[in-house]
């Protein structure tokens, strides 16, 4: 690797690209959802080991393809660590709670309920932080891996005191806790010789959360004052105007909060590629919201016209869909990339599986 290597990606000359395809993919899916149902959900560590080696295999970054190198034995073994931790949590809540209760101790069963949900917290932040590491020391490109030392017990921390100021601001600083979150979640990571930087602020994005916020309160209110004038137009006593205040709810619900808020996301992750670097590359996401709403509603019709099956594609479009929103900008020098010395974790993230959230 002596040799110095500079693309730009414009128009079709990228310097990322997804190579497969749904036909070449299908009898991995296949065999995976047939050795997950026969095993009762065991395999499903070892169908994801799969899955990735087959994503990354089929992504090329400037003139190699990435390599996944991570088993499911690790991220079976990942997972029964967190099984252990978690499993006196649960059975607290399961047989010491109800007891506590029946005793009189209301008090010290909330205090300690308080205390296993501020700890879910915690774990949750320490997941996300672990499982972005693992992911990087597992991929490789041109024989060199990602990685971190930081073990992420600061960033778990960290994500509970900024999701308790979220909390007690009713959501109102949501923002700044995504931003500064991200920025410290990836200021700890690193590529081969590489440091990962990430200055995103929340400046583009708070007149959008302001909408998500308050729009939902502006239509609760419109909501009341259409049932209101229904009502007195009506004579039928209330029923009308509930029909449309309930109709108008649903409406709020199930339309206009989740669109807002996947506006807010797209806007997000766009700002948050903008505001990440590695080395002297720099990166754009371009994915809209009306394209990110494609694939949410594309995933559901798959899944539902296949009876199921279709829901061992998703990782698959997922990924593909972000490669294929991705742009790298800048130059990398071959010939100065060592192999990272960070630690590589010998667990997979078994935090992230069991609570079910993705590492970026």
């Amino acid at each position: 690797m002596d040799s110095h290597f500079e693309r730009a990606a414009a128009g079709d000359d990228r310097a990322i690209r997804f190579t497969g395809n749904w036909r070449e993919y299908l009898p991995i899916a296949a065999t995976n959802a047939l050795l997950i149902i026969c095993t009762l959900g065991v395999y499903r560590f070892w169908a994801t080991a799969r899955q990735r080696r087959y994503l990354w295999s089929r992504t090329q970054v400037i003139d190699d393809t990435l390599e996944w190198t991570g088993t499911g034995k690790e991220m079976f073994i990942g997972f029964l660590i967190v099984i252990a931790i978690l499993a006196p949590f649960f059975l607290f809540i399961q047989f010491l709670f109800p007891a506590l209760i029946a005793r009189g101790k209301g008090e010290a069963a909330v205090g300690i309920v308080t205390l296993f949900y501020i700890a879910l917290i915690y774990l949750s932040g320490f997941a996300l932080f672990r499982a972005l590491r693992y992911r990087l020391s597992r991929t490789y490109w041109h024989g060199i891996r990602g990685g971190s030392n930081d073990p992420g017990w600061n960033y778990g921390g960290e994500y509970l005191g900024r999701y308790f100021v979220v909390g007690i601001t009713m959501f109102i600083m949501f923002p700044w806790a995504a931003t500064r979150l991200w920025n410290s979640r990836w200021n700890a990571m690193s590529f081969g010789p590489l440091k990962f930087y990430a200055h995103l602020n929340a400046e583009g994005l708070k007149t959008l959360w302001a909408l998500v916020y308050l729009v939902p309160i502006g239509f609760m209110i419109l909501a009341g004052i259409v049932g209101g004038i229904v009502g007195a137009i009506i004579s039928t006593p209330n029923s009308p105007a509930f029909l449309v205040i309930f109709g108008l709810i649903a409406v709020l619900f199930y339309l206009i909060i989740p669109l807002m808020t996947l506006n807010w996301y797209a806007a997000f992750f766009r700002n948050a590629a903008d505001a990440t670097r590695l080395g002297d590359l720099e990166f754009e996401f371009d994915a809209t919201t009306l394209q990110w709403l494609g694939l949410f509603l594309g995933n559901l019709a798959l899944a539902v016209v296949t009876l199921g099956f279709g829901l061992t594609y998703w990782g698959y479009r997922n990924w593909a869909f972000t490669v294929r929103h991705t742009r790298i900008f800048g130059s990398v020098d071959l010939s100065d990339l060592t192999q990272s010395k960070t630690y590589a974790p010998r667990e997979a993230e078994g935090f992230a599986d069991a609570f079910d959230i993705g590492a970026i």
